[in-house]
């Protein structure tokens, strides 16, 4: 009975101690980089989540409607290593995105630079994943 016992209690153990794993995709599997766009918002939200955060904007449109847009850019590790902190993007604060519309025509894009209202330019992207300017070096055809 001990044994056992023991054996559960390290099954438990172990399945409580794994992380599920997050799949990953390439820019190309969602976004379209020959769909450049340029928002300009009020941040509502921001996830500083893995595998990528997203920030959240309203956009108003020419026809007045404002549309909440979500916005994709690298994971928290890699904007920490660019400089950005989570403290960056308080609700309310109006940015301009650089990036690239999703394939699904929703209002989703993902980030290439994030522009705060002091001016700071930011890198917003993930890194290697095929997305137009990521500075990765695409062999020669």
């Amino acid at each position: 009975m001990r044994v056992v016992l023991s054996h559960l209690f390290l099954f438990i153990v172990v399945a409580l101690a794994t992380t599920p794993a997050f799949p990953h995709h390439s820019f190309a599997a969602e976004f379209d980089g020959t769909q450049p766009i340029t928002l300009k918002g009020v941040i509502t939200k921001m996830e500083w989540i893995n595998p990528h955060g997203w920030v959240y904007i309203d956009v108003k449109g020419e026809d007045g409607r404002v549309v909440n847009w979500a916005i994709e850019t690298g994971g928290p590790n890699a904007l920490l290593r660019r400089g950005l902190r989570k403290t960056d993007f308080p609700v309310g604060t109006e940015v301009i995105v650089h990036g690239y519309k999703a394939k699904n025509g929703t209002p989703t894009a993902n980030a290439k630079t994030l522009t705060l209202p002091d001016g700071r330019e930011f890198f917003a992207g993930s890194s290697g994943t095929g997305a137009p300017g990521d500075g990765v070096d695409k062999p020669a055809k």
